[in-house]
């Protein structure tokens, strides 16, 4: 064999395994999409037909969240999820009278309804939605009760250590941006929020135009459509946009926070880092680049020391290591097994040191992204809560969003660690009362 075709073979060979490589990654489950429609105040419907489903889900989300909460009034938009269905008797009757459930979800992000029913109760649940959020009743006595239910929670939160430790290195992080307040909002807060701070956020927030409604049932997609016309025909669009623009957050206090808690029974730690938001460019690489660090840091979902986790927001992501223990107190590990935590903690001479990335640490990293992204495909609701977040995120289609993880490099992966690891972190420990000095 002469040396030109020896290279021709060569180059065959290599070309070959990358698309091999490359295919493997791009392996999807084929996408199901959806009936979209429009109503003229702007509502957005997506109907999806499964002539064999036996239950009807119902997805609304508002595409505003507390990321939106006045000045010292954290919580606000909250309440205005809780208000939507005010008692337990509402989703009693989701579970005795239709065959289904309620749940309303509240975020920096977005307020979310997700309800369900038996097939043939489906109208009548499309209905009490619609009821709940066209003709929302806000008075004193009925914001009192919710406000009330909900300071019960947040006093039973703000009494558990990892929820104090959480909220801490959030504040750290973020200061008064919106990501450094608490979301469900805090005991002092809440009590500053009065009927008329409900009715404000419904008639900026709770618009039509504001909304999209995902339906999944075994009724034609005309018939579903006609009655969301019938229903959701009255609900109102906004006057105006309300921009998603905030100052800026100030450089954290990278300085050490340290806590005292009478009832921590174990010492605690939270670390964070700012890293891209969810409708970054780059949100696939930080997704692949945490995985890494998972792994990496042994923070997984079998480690007995912690967890870390990717946290990704409309206007920021954070990147959280919860540890159950002080670094100093981590089992030293050497060779291919975890990295101790405290390389990320302390540093050498003032700069952070990150364990290297390997190729083999991307494949195996990325390949789980995938994994993940391939499974929320797989499922009609799962699918439905990403074309939701088309909308809420200013995304371009849950088909891109599957091309740009699949088009991750590894290159772009190292990029990416290098601009997050320029990015300076805050760390709190937890301790009891008596043993943590500030």
């Amino acid at each position: 064999m002469n040396t030109r075709n020896y290279f021709i073979n060569i180059t065959i060979i290599i070309l070959f395994l990358f698309f091999i490589a490359n295919f493997s990654f791009a392996q999807t489950t084929k996408l199901i999409n959806p009936q979209q429609e429009k109503l003229l105040s702007g509502l957005k419907v997506l109907i999806w037909n499964v002539p064999t489903a036996q239950k009807a889900t119902v997805k609304l989300r508002l595409h505003s969240g507390s990321a939106f909460d006045p000045k010292d009034k954290e919580g606000t938009m909250a309440l205005l999820g809780d208000i939507l269905f005010p008692n337990q008797a509402a989703k009693e009757f989701f579970q005795e009278d239709l065959g289904g459930s309620l749940e309303i979800t509240s975020n920096y992000d977005y307020i979310q309804i997700t309800a369900s029913s038996d097939s043939d109760q489906f109208i009548k649940m499309l209905d009490t939605i619609a009821t709940a959020i066209t003709k929302l009743n806000i008075d004193k006595e009925i914001t009192a009760k919710v406000r009330m239910v909900r300071l019960e929670k947040v006093k039973e939160f703000e009494q558990n250590p990892e929820y104090v430790a959480d909220r801490a290195v959030a504040q750290r992080l973020y200061g008064d941006f919106p990501y450094g307040k608490a979301n469900m909002g805090t005991i002092n807060s809440l009590s500053k929020i009065d009927f008329a701070d409900l009715i404000f956020a419904r008639q900026k927030f709770l618009t039509a135009d504001n909304a999209t409604l995902a339906i999944i049932s075994n009724t034609k997609p005309d018939l579903v459509y006609r009655a969301v016309r019938r229903f959701f025909g009255a609900w109102q669009k906004s006057d105006k946009k309300i921009p998603a623009n905030f100052r800026q957050p100030d450089e954290p206090d990278t300085k050490d926070y340290a806590l005292e808690i009478p009832n921590a029974e174990n010492n605690l730690q939270r670390l964070a880092l700012v890293v891209p938001a969810r409708g970054d460019k780059d949100f696939y690489a930080t997704d692949i680049l945490t995985e890494i660090w998972r792994n990496q840091f042994c923070l997984n979902d079998e480690s007995k020391f912690g967890k870390s986790s990717f946290e990704p927001n409309l206007l920021r992501g954070t990147y959280i290591i919860r540890v159950n223990a002080l670094s100093d107190k981590l089992p030293l590990t050497t060779g291919n097994s975890c990295s101790l935590i405290i390389q990320i903690a302390d540093g050498k001479n003032n700069k952070t040191v990150y364990p290297p990335i390997s190729q083999a640490d991307f494949e195996k990293a990325k390949t789980k992204v995938i994994e993940n992204l391939n499974q929320r495909t797989s499922s009609i609701s799962d699918l439905a809560d990403l074309w939701l977040d088309v909308d809420t995120y200013k995304l371009i289609s849950v088909k891109d969003e599957i091309q740009k993880a699949n088009n991750v490099t590894f290159t772009d992966v190292q990029r990416v660690a290098e601009n997050v690891q320029k990015q300076p972190f805050v760390r709190v420990i937890v301790k009891k009362s008596g043993e943590a000095k500030q």
